[in-house]
């Protein structure tokens, strides 16, 4: 089963979607996506099935893709958003785990002015409800936020957690240091995983080269190993820097890896990590 690990959905008329707004940086996006965009660009690729993640921070945007998830097979589950800072969050949290299809809580780390926001004494009380539970954590950072994710792995080794776009290095920069340093340090529990996501949005929209995300690529696959990374298109955020296409063979062109690699790289890995079933 080969799975796309991380694609988005959104509804503009829902109107929870603080940071997509209609300006010249998101106009390309700036429109509804839904399943039916999506379907032939799976089945282009022979892709099977996908983790539909969150892309607005409310409570009811989790209820809309957990809708999406019972009305279309190819969402395999959904990684959603609760308020790690609420008190209410143990009874809300409890209620969610209940719902088919929930797999996953992502907050938007990098929207969040605190850059230690994860590290606040109410979201880790609630953090330990996810450990205890062994429930799986999607971290959307920015390498500003490296600091913060390396101590919260101290406090929690035993977090399931997975780093979203490689936590954004500054690609289009070709800054790779102290990025390198800390995502390895992160990499270096055997809990933390990692999605080769969001590459060319990282990179120059408009001038970007497969080979500008070789070093940041295979950095991660040497200090992740092939057994803990995997493939994200990150659809249709991807659609400010190239098509869902761009994204496929931006990775393919930037790796080496035998069947049994790739089959893991799309797919396995991430049914692993979200502990779903073929």
């Amino acid at each position: 089963m080969r799975v796309d690990a991380h694609q988005h959905f959104w509804k503009l008329s829902r109107g929870d979607y603080s940071w997509l707004t209609p300006t010249p940086n998101f106009e390309k996006i700036y429109r509804d996506f839904l399943p039916e965009q999506l379907v032939p660009l799976l089945q282009e690729h022979n892709i099977d099935k996908t983790i539909l993640v969150q892309a607005a921070a409310t409570v009811e945007e989790t209820e809309y893709m957990l809708q999406l998830y019972e009305e279309h097979d190819f969402i395999a589950g959904v990684v959603g958003w609760l308020d790690l800072e609420a008190d209410s969050f143990p009874e809300l949290f409890k209620e969610y785990q209940s719902r088919e299809g929930f797999i996953g809580i992502r907050p938007m780390l990098q929207d969040i002015e605190d850059e230690r926001w994860i590290l606040r004494d109410d979201v880790l009380k609630n953090v330990e409800l996810l450990v205890e539970d062994d429930f799986p954590l999607d971290i959307l950072i920015n390498p500003k936020h490296l600091d913060s994710i390396i101590e919260l792995f101290k406090i929690f080794p035993q977090l399931r957690g997975v780093v979203d776009h490689l936590a954004k290095p500054y690609i289009k920069d070709r800054i790779i240091s102290p990025w390198d340093e800390k995502i390895a340090e992160i990499a270096s529990n055997k809990n933390v995983w990692c999605k080769l996501s969001g590459l060319i949005t990282e990179d120059d929209h408009y001038d970007w080269k497969v080979e500008n995300f070789k070093p940041y690529v295979n950095h991660c696959i040497e200090v992740f190993g092939k057994e803990k990374i995997m493939f994200g298109s990150d659809w249709p955020v991807c659609l400010l820097a190239g098509s869902y296409n761009d994204v496929y063979k931006s990775l393919l062109e930037n790796i080496s890896f035998t069947k049994d690699e790739l089959d893991d790289l799309f797919g396995n890995n991430a049914l692993k990590f979200y502990k779903l079933s073929k």
